[in-house]
């Protein structure tokens, strides 16, 4: 039996699902002047995956390095979200 694709299905499921929250607390403590980190982690990772030769390995940097630049854009409809009342909003100290 091969486990490879089964692996990097749930591998894919659980960085997805860690990305959410990072999201979320990533605007509630530090707004959107964080999507640059966002931005360095997904070019890092989708350069890795191009280097290692490794399937499951490339693969799951490659969904790493997606999820990075996909939760940039997340990243700006969660301050949307914040504004329109959907989540709490951080009070300046």
């Amino acid at each position: 039996m091969y486990f490879t694709g089964l692996i990097i299905g749930v591998a894919t499921f659980l960085i997805i699902g860690l990305f959410h929250p990072l999201v979320i607390k990533g605007e509630y403590y530090f707004g959107t002047r964080i999507w640059w980190l966002f931005a360095l982690m997904g070019v890092v990772a989708i350069a890795a995956s191009i280097m290692v030769a490794d399937v499951l390995w490339s693969t799951l940097l490659a969904v790493w390095g997606a999820s990075s630049f996909w939760s940039i854009g997340e990243l700006f409809e969660q301050k949307k979200r914040v504004e329109k009342g959907w989540f709490p909003k951080r009070e300046k100290r």
